[in-house]
């Protein structure tokens, strides 16, 4: 089944896993402080701002021509992320996992959502598998736009879709917790040449399996995925 299989008028209804990493009073509308983390968490990542770098409001709120309002959401955000630590006497300074810390992270990350797409293959909805397609093929479209920071934004959503799909809420809130921790470094991978198609037929393998029904093979496709995805971080990190 498809799309055109659906009746007039009926668009599938995107599934909804509650966010932790962020204040959302529109699911369309990005705020300020999300912006500023993003930015911020893209300089971290990239090296522009070194482990130990200190951050201080208020340079940072002149620097962006804001109020420290959304700085400091931004900054609250990124200490829960494990980028930014809070120290005191020293407010806020740029933080760095080990190599160890953050490939304990990846393996982590890649059997919580090897779970969520094997349960999702199990039960999903069939509007739940529309509205997994529909993403899909944005996704595709958008591979051949070559615009990392849209596909980064769509890519969130499908992996969602998945973690609802789970129809497991306590298994998708602790996917989406660590994913959080790791949202950075999955984003910084998607700069690397040829990394969105890659990704896009990573992701075609785990639609298959969950539209097959297949628990094990969407849960062993999705595995590959993350694991692919730590590798092409690894790539990215080497040549920053």
């Amino acid at each position: 089944m498809t799309l055109d299989d659906l009746p007039p008028g009926t668009l599938p209804a995107e599934p909804v896993v509650p966010r932790v990493d962020r204040a959302q009073p529109s699911v369309h509308k990005i705020t300020r402080a999300e912006e500023l983390r993003l930015h911020l968490a893209d300089e971290i990542v990239r090296g522009t701002l070194a482990p130990g770098a200190p951050l201080d409001e208020t340079d940072i709120a002149r620097r962006f021509s804001v109020s420290r309002t959304p700085v400091r959401e931004a900054l609250r955000q990124l200490v829960a992320s494990g980028l930014v630590e809070s120290r005191a006497h020293r407010g806020a300074v740029v933080a760095q996992p080990s190599f160890e810390r953050l490939t304990s992270m990846f393996e982590a990350m890649a059997e919580l959502e090897a779970m969520c797409a094997g349960l999702a293959a199990e039960r999903m909805t069939a509007t739940e598998r529309h509205g997994l397609e529909a993403i899909h093929e944005e996704l595709r479209v958008l591979s051949y736009a070559g615009n990392p920071d849209r596909f980064h934004e769509v890519n969130e959503r499908f992996h969602n879709a998945i973690y609802a799909g789970s129809q497991n809420g306590y298994i998708a809130e602790i996917t989406l917790a660590t994913r959080v921790r790791v949202q950075p470094f999955r984003r910084a991978q998607f700069r690397n040449l040829g990394r969105l198609a890659k990704s896009q037929a990573e992701h075609d393998r785990v639609v298959v399996a969950i539209m097959r029904g297949d628990k094990q093979g969407a849960a062993a496709a999705m595995r590959a995925h993350i694991e692919l995805v730590r590798g092409e971080y690894e790539i990215y990190a080497v040549s920053v």
